[in-house]
């Protein structure tokens, strides 16, 4: 006679079902809540915090970008950052990312002033294909600068320039 042990494994075993993970739904096109170009090729949308933080748990570039950390710091906790979610209907050879980097004079003067501007490259993307591209500035986050003016530009010539990449420019 089996040990008790056995009998709770056998049954145990005879219960369990097959499960299979359904795929994700496929992306809406053209899609919703993006701000679309003139030409209607290529459509932007700033994502909130909590949409970026969804589209990390799907995403493995962004949340490798998203955990990278200087000096001990994971980068957006440094800096401060923005994000643009892009997507093309005839795909991109590579993205252009600009924006502004502005915020308070100080904590006294409350003007607000352009602290520099950030240029982010990033590669190829096919049709109809999602991708959220992480800006990065250089200005501590302390100092509560915003990134602002997002512009995202679709380009389909070969990059003299390093792609994926990031320059902060200074405001004179």
């Amino acid at each position: 006679m089996p040990g008790a042990g056995a009998a709770s494994t056998t049954s145990l075993a005879a219960a369990k079902k097959k499960v299979t993970p359904s795929p994700s739904p496929s992306p809406v096109w053209p899609p919703k809540g993006f701000i679309v170009s003139k030409d209607g090729n290529t459509f932007a949308k700033i994502p909130t915090a909590k949409e970026l933080v969804g589209l990390a748990s799907n995403d493995k570039v962004l949340t490798k970008a998203l955990a990278q950390t200087i000096e001990g710091v994971r980068v957006c906790e440094k800096y401060a950052c923005g994000a643009v979610r892009v997507a093309s209907a005839i795909g991109c050879t590579w993205w252009v990312v600009t924006a502004d980097l502005k915020g308070a004079v100080s904590p006294d003067d409350k003007t607000v002033k352009l602290f520099g501007t950030v240029r982010t490259t990033m590669g190829q993307t096919g049709a109809k294909k999602y991708a959220t591209i992480l800006i990065v500035s250089q200005e501590p986050i302390e100092l509560l600068h915003s990134v602002s003016n997002i512009k995202a530009v679709c380009r389909h010539d070969i990059p003299v320039e390093k792609v994926p990449g990031t320059t902060y420019t200074v405001a004179p």
